[in-house]
């Protein structure tokens, strides 16, 4: 069972607008009890990259996100976008995910964010995932900790310390 934390919100840099301004996304923590300035994510976030629900982060920090990485959790976060109707996606997705102990974040309109633990495996997450773009028109899906936020297709590989422990 997952310990409980008081939740709080807290301001990390999701991007940049066209005037080169930084756009914040609030993202649910919980502090780490005997730790100054350090929280875990209570939830994925839905468009900072990089991070997934349980991981410890160090806020503030003078880095590009505001926030310093301490530890993973070793979840991956799954976005998933779709302009119509994405509750019916969220039917069928978020059964499946549960089964393999994978977590529903977020669901707003348009937008599911989904938490799973790398040990379930890439290669299963992305055959439901498949499955579901083809059974959803204009259903697609994006990792949002898998790939260096500075340029989206250099892999973190951070997920092979996990693997190696398992």
């Amino acid at each position: 069972m997952e310990p409980t934390y008081e939740s709080q919100f807290i301001p990390l840099v999701a991007g940049l607008n066209s005037a080169g301004e930084p756009v914040f996304e609030q993202i649910e923590v919980g502090p780490v009890e005997g730790a100054k300035d350090e929280y875990r994510l209570l939830k994925a976030p839905a468009f900072v990259r990089g991070l997934s629900r349980g991981d410890r982060i160090r806020f503030p920090a003078r880095t590009e996100l505001g926030a310093e990485l301490l530890q993973r959790s070793g979840n991956l976060t799954v976005r998933v976008f779709r302009k119509h109707n994405i509750d019916a996606a969220e039917q069928m997705l978020t059964p499946e995910f549960e089964l393999l102990d994978g977590m529903l974040d977020q669901h707003s309109t348009g937008l599911l964010i989904y938490s799973i633990h790398v040990s379930i495996g890439f290669q299963l997450i992305e055959l439901l995932l498949d499955k579901a773009v083809g059974q959803f028109s204009g259903l697609v899906w994006y990792y949002g900790n898998v790939y260096d936020p500075k340029d989206g297709i250099t892999p973190l590989n951070w997920w092979q310390d996990f693997a190696r422990n398992i």
